[in-house]
């Protein structure tokens, strides 16, 4: 069975619920601009900025974002925080989740440094922001524009196609629509932005057909979760009814939430139906806190899960006796609910699942976007 039937197979396999995860880094320079690359092998939206799809033993996307600059310009970039996590939908394609990360700035110099390979960027250009947005295809120059407009300590971002979401307070207002231009006009701006369009480096692989390379492309899956607390600080858990995993281990309490439904829901989707179906509750979900990313078996052999998970937290806020007296579990799903203080919330999660909620509880009583964590602990 080749790649990308494999591929195919785990996408029926998936039922709906696995997405497709990548990792770009935005580069400054002494002057403001940011790199782009020119993609030699796409024709249509040949501008892009450095990075690629995550792989499997790939244990986070900052470390995919290390390895795409590493094979594409030849150097190891010094990486600063996570610019921004961007869920997009499409109809021709599985969803993504596209982390973009900050760099330190490179000096021309290093630049100068770069040994490209060809078959993956075909030349680069430094671009003003304004450039940058007009040359990036949309969706990506969306994305790219509210990291580069909004500031470093608003992020992480939390993006839904390319725009900034959240409550009201916490997102940037959008700026007007550029008008897409892509590649022209760069070969003017930068010697080693090539003056013809092409197809693929002489010496590069063939390309695959555009549904066998997606196929082919490996997934992750996706839940989101919310934090509940009462006035005292306790915890809201519920108790999962037994199941059995891999190894024996049944995780019995958790934060309300659930697995995204990828290809029809976005994250923020996802966690107000969660906690309607567990809770009973009609609620709008409030702040991104946390961002966990926890490696499958090809990353970390200790792994439980084969595919790679990304949770969201979300803020619930404070809720109050009333609305703890209304919870109506599903008994289907659920056998029991909880208010914990911290230190019986630790004795009864995971502890990844534990440092992964104190990070979110931290996060509530700080400005800014959400934690980065890896297996529940900060990433770096």
């Amino acid at each position: 069975m080749t790649d990308w039937t494999k591929g195919a197979q785990m996408v029926a396999e998936g039922s709906g619920r696995e997405l497709l995860a990548a990792a770009g880094v935005l580069f400054p320079d002494e002057r403001g601009r940011v790199l782009v690359v020119r993609l030699p092998y796409d024709r249509k939206h040949p501008v892009a900025v450095p990075g690629g799809g995550w792989d499997p033993e790939d244990g986070s996307p900052r470390r995919t974002a290390l390895r795409e600059i590493e094979e594409e310009l030849g150097f190891t970039p010094r990486l600063g925080p996570l610019a921004c996590l961007d869920w997009t939908l499409d109809d021709h394609r599985p969803p993504i989740a596209a982390h973009l990360y900050w760099a330190d700035p490179l000096t021309p110099e290093q630049a100068a440094a770069f040994t490209p390979d060809r078959a993956e960027v075909g030349g680069w250009a430094w671009l003003t922001p304004e450039q940058a947005s007009r040359a990036l295809p949309p969706r990506l120059s969306r994305r790219v524009t509210a990291c580069l407009r909004a500031p470093r300590s608003a992020g992480p971002l939390e993006l839904e196609d390319g725009l900034p979401v959240g409550p009201a307070g916490d997102v940037p207002a959008p700026g007007p629509v550029p008008v897409y231009t892509g590649a022209a006009g760069l070969s003017e701006l930068s010697a080693w932005w090539p003056s013809a369009a092409g197809g693929p480096a002489p010496d590069g692989p063939p390309l695959l057909e555009r549904d066998a390379y997606i196929a082919s492309r490996p997934r992750i899956r996706a839940k989101a979760r919310t934090v509940f607390t009462d006035r005292a600080g306790r915890v809201l858990l519920v108790r999962q009814r037994p199941w059995d995993l891999p190894g024996g281990e049944v995780p019995y309490w958790t934060l309300p939430g659930g697995g995204i439904e990828a290809d029809r829901e976005l994250p923020r989707a996802a966690a107000r139906r969660e906690v309607r179906e567990e809770l009973g509750w009609s609620c709008e979900p409030g702040r991104l806190l946390a961002l966990d990313w926890l490696p499958g078996r090809a990353a970390d052999p200790t792994a439980v899960r084969n595919t790679a998970l990304l949770v969201y937290l979300f803020d619930g806020g404070t809720v109050d006796e009333e609305q703890l007296a209304s919870i109506v579990l599903p008994p289907e799903e659920l056998v029991e609910w909880r208010l914990c203080e911290p230190a019986e919330a630790r004795a009864l999660l995971t502890p990844a699942s534990w440092s992964r909620t104190a990070a979110a509880l931290a996060a509530r009583n700080r400005p800014g976007g959400p934690a980065e964590l890896v297996g529940g602990y900060p990433a770096g």
